[in-house]
């Protein structure tokens, strides 16, 4: 729950998505978003990939709507502070570039990919703040 945009229902989901065996094991945190619809879909032919659009409809559709309004929740609470991370200063510039929807759905691949790790490697997340000097 210390994941930006994470509360306990999201905990509780990308736990039991990422380490309950499944039909489906995943390799890596790559493999999660592209199952939950995070990530756009490639279409692989001939060893040339071509990177097509964001699916909305997904197996795993829950979660995915979550997810997003998790981090629809994080961005505007970010945008009306300072930044104190890395990631919050990354987020509003992504917002300043793209909006805040494509900028939540990348905050919410961002957070599936991280919570993979997390969960794999057995770490605790800690978010890099800025150096004020």
């Amino acid at each position: 729950m210390a994941l930006e945009g994470v509360g306990p229902i999201n905990a509780i989901n990308l736990f039991l998505l990422i380490t309950c065996p499944d039909e489906v094991t995943y390799a890596d945190g790559k493999d999660v978003a592209a199952s939950i619809g995070v990530t756009p879909v490639q279409h692989l032919s001939g060893g040339k990939t071509k990177i097509g659009h964001i699916r909305t409809h997904s197996r795993n559709a829950t979660v995915r709507s979550q997810l997003i309004t998790g981090a629809f929740t994080y961005i505007n609470w970010v945008m009306n502070k300072p930044p104190k991370t890395q990631k919050d200063k990354w987020l509003q510039s992504l917002v300043a570039r793209r909006g805040k929807k494509c900028t939540a759905v990348a905050l919410a691949n961002k957070t599936v990919r991280t919570a993979f790790s997390m969960l794999k490697k057995g770490t605790a997340y800690n978010a890099q703040t800025l150096n004020q000097s």
